[in-house]
């Protein structure tokens, strides 16, 4: 069907269904405010009419793209969403601020902060991360004495930088569906560049971004921090047991990744690591486990445990939807062939696939606002892109992706928002902190990103 439908349409009839395509959906989603699921299926048909696709084409592409992208990362997505929920219901993540910001010095508190952001980032969506981490900054800073920036912006660059980066998120995951990357390659650079960007980002940036808006703590959850809480909570998992359980499916298809490189295919050791760090079983064996280590031992009992995993998979479902849109909306770039024209232009231009990868990420956010849309839209066009590309570049393309879509977060993006109202600053002092933070997180990975590619 891909052969017959490139020739249906025009050279010329393609670049105008993709223009006005991605132009529907933004404008869907910033003016109109319609839900992105709703926005990124409407322009797929938009799209597939335009490239001269009959009705049953046009569904068969959309339904397979969706199919493919739900079955590939949507189980993945509701464990990851299991691992954070029993995290933060069992005092666990509590647990792991605690214990860093008891062994960090004053003068060493942003780095803890830093650290705290990409350990509760790991296995939690942005949204709920953020959600845990508002209250812990505001009971630092006050404790510190810090101004409220030094504080916040290192736990924020953290958080921001795992939902960008680093599997088991939404979006790294589903730009590995969509781009075929290997899991365990795409984890290890992740984490690689990962490292870097946070500090560059979190600490250092922090410095600058506590001189421009000079601010402390607001009186929000004052009640609540004020406790004079101190030690570990009764009931709370320990923190190594803690940190273990939310390590392992890093450890575990990093470890395949090892495994790959470094055992000879067939070997039993490479059979065992293959098994082990395939993400359906690393991420299903950590929720197992989480289930024990973080709910039974705080004192979970059955009734909790299953509330608690219930509850778990209702917030996701928008996520998933946006995901599975995003992969039909791939699909019918594929199927008319404007992916495969997107692509020969890309690599027929002098412009680094890894740059225009992030070009076109960093467009689709500033538009929509939302990283994850971002992603699954900029994975789709570079598609074709990555079918060329040796399976290191390809990871490195999911990462480049990754970082356009975090860039610069502004008055369309929720999380701007949140910030604003839990800091109590003005649109004009969440730019200069929250959004410009965004900014060198993006641009510090991309750099870190092209660093890499020349050495691999």
């Amino acid at each position: 069907m891909p052969a017959i439908l490139e020739t249906a349409a025009s050279t010329g009839q393609l670049i105008v269904a993709a223009i006005i395509g991605f132009a529907t959906i933004v404008t869907l989603i910033t003016a109109f405010k319609l839900h992105p699921f709703l926005s990124l299926t409407i322009g797929s048909f938009i799209v597939g009419a335009i490239a001269k696709m009959s009705l049953s084409e046009m569904l068969a592409a959309y339904s397979n793209g969706v199919g493919s992208t739900v079955a590939s990362v949507g189980a993945l997505i509701a464990l990851g969403a299991i691992i954070g929920k029993l995290l933060a219901d069992s005092g666990g993540a509590d647990e792991i601020v605690d214990t860093l910001v008891r062994k960090a010095p004053p003068a060493a508190l942003p780095w803890a902060m830093a650290l705290i952001g990409a350990v509760i980032g790991l296995p939690m969506f942005f949204e709920i991360g953020l959600v845990l981490l508002v209250p812990v900054i505001l009971l630092v800073t006050r404790r510190s004495k810090l101004p409220l920036m030094r504080v916040a912006i290192p736990a924020l660059a953290g958080l921001s930088t795992m939902h960008a980066f680093v599997p088991p998120h939404p979006g790294p995951l589903a730009a590995i569906g969509l781009l075929q990357a290997d899991l365990g390659t795409t984890l290890g650079f992740g984490v690689l560049i990962a490292i870097p960007t946070v500090v560059v980002a979190g600490p250092l940036f922090s410095r600058l971004a506590a001189r421009w808006v000079p601010v402390d703590a607001p009186d929000l959850f004052l009640n609540a921090d004020e406790d004079g809480r101190s030690g570990t909570a009764p009931g709370h998992p320990k923190f190594s047991v803690t940190l273990m359980t939310v390590l392992l499916p890093v450890i575990l298809m990093m470890s395949k990744a090892l495994a790959d490189i470094f055992a000879v295919k067939g070997t039993t050791i490479r059979n065992i690591w293959d098994f082990l760090g395939e993400p359906m079983f690393a991420l299903l064996l950590t929720t197992l486990l989480a289930i024990v280590t973080l709910g039974k031992t705080s004192g979970m009992d059955r009734d909790a445990i299953s509330d608690s995993v219930g509850a778990s998979l209702p917030p996701i479902a928008g996520i998933l939807l946006i995901v599975a849109a995003g992969g039909g909306f791939k699909q019918i770039l594929v199927d008319t062939g404007i992916a495969k024209l997107l692509a020969n232009g890309i690599t027929q231009s002098s412009i680094s696939p890894l740059l225009m990868a992030w070009l076109v990420a960093v467009v689709v956010r500033l538009a929509t606002g939302s990283a994850t849309v971002a992603t699954v839209t900029a994975a789709g066009i570079l598609e074709p892109v990555a079918a060329s590309l040796p399976p290191t570049h390809v990871a490195l393309l999911v990462l480049a992706i990754g970082c356009g879509s975090v860039f610069f977060s502004h008055v369309n993006d929720a999380g701007f928002w949140l910030i604003k109202e839990y800091f109590g600053i003005s649109v004009g002092e969440n730019i200069k902190t929250w959004s410009l933070m965004e900014s060198v997180l993006s641009v510090c990975g991309l750099i870190l990103v092209l660093s890499v590619s020349v050495t691999v």
